[in-house]
C-alpha cells in the first residue's frame, strides 16, 4: 500500500513539475528569435531591391530595426508582420514577391529579434506593431486606407490586433492559429493549459472586430498548424472575407503555391483599395 501511495505521489509530483516548466518556459515556447539566429544573413540588395534601414520606436522606449522597401510604382503599402522564427532577413523570398506585386513594403523585427532592442512579449509585439504603423502614417504620410496589414503564423496574430484598432484598406492573415491556448491544447492535451497559458493572441475573439477586407490562407498540409484553424477564422471573419487553400507545409506553402498565390494577393488587394 505504501509503494502504491508513493508511486501515486511521484506521479502527482512529476505532473506538477511538468505543468509548472510549461508555464514557466512559455516565452520559450512562443518565440524563437535564435532560431536560426539573430544576425542578419542578407539585405534587400541581395535580390537586387533598393531599401533604407528603418529604426522605429516603441511607446515603451524600445528600438525597432526594419526595412523599408520603396517600389516607384506602388498603388499600396505592405506591413509585413513575420512569423516567430529568425528575422527579417530570411523573408526576402516574401518580400520581393510583395514588390512584384507593386507594393512598398515595410518589414519589422519584433524587440529581442534581429537588431532590435529589448525581450519579446505578447505586449511587446503589440506596441512593435503600433509603432510600425506610426512610422508608415506619421513619417512617411501614407493613409491607412492605402496600407494592408500582412501577418504570417504568429505575425498573423500581431497583424489581426493591429487591425482591430486601425483601419487599413485591407488584411492578410497566412497560416494563422485560432489563438495560443487553442494550439497548446492540442500540443500538450494532457496538461490544463488553457489555464496555465498567459500569452492569447487570440486571432479568433480578433477577426470579429476587424471591419476592413480580410483574405485568410492556410494549406491542408500545414504540418504545425491545422488547417481547421484558418476555416475557423474565416468563418467568423466579417465580409467582405475570402480564403485561399494554399499548398505546401507552413514555411513554404507561399513559394509551392507561388503561380496562384501571387494573382490570388494581388487581386485582393487591388478590389480592396478600389473602393478607396
Amino acid at each position: 500500500m505504501n509503494n502504491l501511495l508513493y508511486i501515486l505521489l511521484a506521479g502527482v509530483l512529476i505532473y506538477v513539475a511538468l505543468a509548472g516548466y510549461v508555464y514557466v518556459m512559455q516565452p520559450r515556447l512562443i518565440f524563437y528569435p535564435d532560431m536560426p539566429g539573430r544576425t542578419l544573413e542578407a539585405t534587400p540588395a541581395t535580390v537586387d531591391l533598393a531599401f533604407e534601414d528603418v529604426s522605429l520606436a516603441t511607446a515603451d522606449g524600445e528600438q525597432l530595426h526594419g526595412w523599408y522597401v520603396p517600389n516607384d510604382a506602388a498603388h499600396a503599402t505592405l506591413l509585413f508582420c513575420h512569423g516567430n522564427a529568425g528575422n527579417i532577413s530570411h523573408r526576402l523570398d516574401s518580400i520581393r514577391l510583395f514588390h512584384e506585386l507593386g507594393l512598398n513594403v515595410l518589414i519589422f523585427d519584433y524587440r529581442g529579434y534581429g537588431l532590435s532592442s529589448g525581450t519579446a512579449s505578447e505586449q511587446g509585439t503589440y506596441r512593435d506593431a503600433d509603432a510600425a504603423w506610426e512610422y508608415l502614417v506619421g513619417e512617411r504620410g501614407i493613409p491607412p486606407q492605402r496600407i494592408v496589414l500582412f501577418g504570417r503564423s504568429l505575425g498573423a496574430a500581431v497583424a489581426s490586433d493591429l487591425a482591430t484598432r486601425t483601419q487599413p484598406g485591407a488584411v492578410i492573415l497566412e497560416s494563422a492559429f485560432t489563438s495560443v491556448p487553442d494550439m497548446a491544447a492540442r500540443l500538450y492535451p494532457w496538461l490544463p493549459v488553457r489555464w496555465l497559458a498567459s500569452y492569447r493572441y487570440d486571432n479568433a475573439a480578433k477577426i470579429r472586430n476587424i471591419s476592413s477586407p480580410v483574405l485568410v490562407m492556410h494549406s491542408r498540409d500545414d504540418e504545425i498548424i491545422p488547417f481547421a484553424h484558418g476555416e475557423r477564422l474565416y468563418a467568423l471573419a466579417n465580409e467582405p472575407k475570402r480564403m485561399f487553400e494554399l499548398r505546401g507545409g507552413h514555411n513554404d506553402g507561399f513559394h509551392v503555391s507561388r503561380d496562384q498565390y501571387r494573382p490570388v494577393v494581388g487581386d485582393f488587394i487591388r478590389d480592396s483599395l478600389a473602393s478607396e
